[in-house]
């Protein structure tokens, strides 16, 4: 019988933490998206997928746009490949997209404006910074604030208007979508739903409708379209009274490396709702709000929260364990911060917070 720690040593397997890949193009194509709100947290979600962890493979993949930085699926960031990005956002805007009109409906008369001065700027030259754009906006006459401007552009990128540009000493820049995917990829609606259901349940099966439903912002309508044109290339099992979707083979026997830092935005977490906690199976971690920005897993469970702290010469993960942890689970966890530490070019080091 599978039981919530055999789907969750599972998922180890289909995210790639498991059984990395060669590298960061291949991650973020497998995974289809990784959400990317804190962009340097985020790059070790992408980088801990792959078995040379390096920083340069991701900035190379955004600087020649093979893998976007934009709002897509939810309202918040994601690595995209660019292959993908365009029938994502046909496919989800349509529900995405009111989230910031809502709060953009202070500025509803402005907008039309506003988003054609925003494509002017970026034709006269592309790779702007969000402070580059809110400069050549006040001189136009167009004040708006920091979260005002923040919302604008996700806003736009969603529309499909602007998209990621060359990141610039590390920053974040925009640039025109066409600019950066000159041949985007369409599919049909139906073709949409089916690509997204297999994707998403050989990336991070098994997995639920309503998981999907939750990550891609989609009704269960359309969800359960999805599985019924993907579904002679699924497999599924019957597991706590929900159906469970995954890519055909049977559940991986064991799952190494065991231990893994990663921060609560990461696939791992993140990329669940409905069955999310099956990497609590014992039921220790409380239910309610995120009281942690990290977490520290061993065996595919939680053991504890992870706090990530950066200095020029060490990075220290201080955790605060969830219940006692085992000897092997301590080493796991000194392996885990080896290898985040290495990716950095830092000293590694651990503090563990008593009780």
């Amino acid at each position: 019988m599978t039981t919530d720690r055999d789907i969750a040593r599972w998922r180890l397997h289909s995210q790639m933490l498991a059984a990395p890949v060669a590298g960061t193009e291949q991650v973020v194509r497998s995974l289809v998206a990784v959400q990317a709100e804190n962009a340097s947290q985020s790059a070790w979600a992408v980088a801990t997928r792959t078995t040379s962890p390096r920083q340069d493979d991701l900035a190379e993949a955004l600087a020649d746009g093979r893998v976007l930085r934009t709002h897509v699926l939810r309202s918040t960031w994601h690595y995209v490949h660019a292959d993908d990005v365009q029938w994502l956002q046909d496919l989800t805007a349509p529900r995405v997209l009111p989230v910031f009109e809502q709060q953009l409906r202070p500025m509803a008369d402005r907008m039309t404006v506003l988003a054609d001065a925003v494509g002017q700027l970026l034709a006269e030259a592309s790779d702007r910074t969000r402070a580059d754009l809110a400069d050549a906006l006040a001189e136009r006459g167009e004040n708006l604030t920091g979260q005002q401007l923040m919302l604008l552009l996700g806003a736009l990128e969603v529309q499909g208007v602007v998209s990621s540009g060359v990141p610039r000493g590390g920053e974040h820049t925009y640039a025109l979508f066409a600019d950066r995917v000159p041949e985007p990829r369409r599919l049909d609606r139906d073709e949409a739903l089916a690509e997204l259901a297999l994707r998403y349940f050989t990336s991070h099966g098994p997995a639920t409708e309503r998981d999907l439903a939750y990550w891609a912002t989609l009704t269960l309508t359309d969800v359960r379209r999805g599985i019924a044109g993907a579904a002679d290339r699924l497999a599924s099992f019957e597991h706590d009274g929900r159906t469970f979707w995954h890519a055909p083979g049977d559940a991986p026997d064991a799952a190494e490396p065991s231990g893994h830092l990663l921060q609560v935005l990461d696939e791992m977490y993140r990329g669940y709702q409905d069955s999310r906690w099956v990497i609590d199976a014992d039921g220790v971690v409380p239910r309610g709000r995120e009281s942690a920005i990290g977490m520290a897993l061993v065996d595919a469970q939680l053991v504890a929260g992870m706090r990530r702290t950066v200095t020029a010469k060490a990075v220290t993960f201080a955790l605060r364990p969830l219940r006692d942890l085992h000897a092997r689970e301590v080493d796991s966890i000194h392996e885990a911060a080896g290898r985040y530490a290495d990716y950095l070019g830092l000293e590694p080091r651990v503090q563990v917070a008593d009780g």
